[in-house]
């Protein structure tokens, strides 16, 4: 028999006051938590597993509010997500439904929130790899990472590596906007491991640094040495991650 291992934390970061990162994984999830040491969870492969991070958007108040909301639905609704046309109808509302939330508040206080999404479907076969703003999957077999997202963000400025800006996300203008969902289908097979994750991880590390701790580590120790290495960065945002690995029993 087989299964899906997923090994996942979410903390606040050095500089942040709060955590505005949210996670999902199947029916569970974690919103505005402090989580040091990797949670490990594990799942038949069978139906459609969703594993995700949506990361609120700093600046905005409510980032914390649209990133649970996100997850949240994602949750209920992920054992029907079996193929793209789902995922992306999943996304549209989502997008809709934070622009819902926003509207109901009366003080306008949330009028701009919004937040990135990104995160994979696991299914016998296939990986459904989706994503919305910055935050990013990475396919991580032992040849080396390779980003399966796209980023929806402008090229850093000259001397740059990263940028905060984002092209779309989920809410995050006062006026309704609708969103271009990436969503890819890959295969799967017996030993493939992700890394899903916020910016708050891939902003202060260079792709060869979680490349290497990918290669060195087994899920949850990655896990965690992925949020030290992060915090020894300097930690300049909230990080959220999870690994994910597909096995024989």
């Amino acid at each position: 028999m087989r299964y899906v291992a997923v090994s996942a934390l979410s903390h606040p970061g050095l500089l942040r006051e709060r955590n505005e990162d949210s996670l999902v994984i199947g029916p569970w999830t974690l919103c505005a938590t402090v989580t040091e040491n990797p949670q490990t969870l594990v799942f038949p492969l069978g139906a459609p597993l969703v594993v995700a991070v949506a990361d609120g958007l700093g600046g905005h108040p409510g980032g914390d509010v649209a990133s649970a909301l996100v997850v949240r639905r994602i949750a209920a609704i992920g054992p029907a997500l079996a193929d793209e046309a789902a995922v992306h109808d999943a996304l549209n509302a989502c997008n809709r439904a934070v622009y819902q939330a926003a509207g109901d508040d009366r003080g306008s206080e949330l009028a701009a929130m919004g937040t990135t999404v990104a995160g994979a479907v696991v299914q016998p076969g296939s990986v459904l790899v989706f994503n919305v703003g910055d935050s990013r999957v990475f396919a991580a077999p032992r040849i080396g990472l390779r980003q399966v997202s796209l980023d929806d963000s402008p090229p850093p400025e000259p001397g740059r590596r990263t940028t905060s800006v984002v092209t779309q996300c989920l809410g995050g203008t006062r006026a309704y906007r609708a969103i271009h969902a990436h969503v890819t289908a890959v295969s799967l097979s017996p030993g493939d491991r992700y890394l899903i994750c916020t910016d708050g991880l891939t902003d202060p590390l260079p792709t060869d640094v979680l490349d290497d701790v990918m290669r060195t580590h087994d899920d949850g120790r990655a896990a965690f040495e992925l949020w030290k290495a992060a915090i020894a960065a300097g930690g300049p945002d909230n990080i959220t991650l999870a690994v994910v690995r597909v096995a024989d029993e």
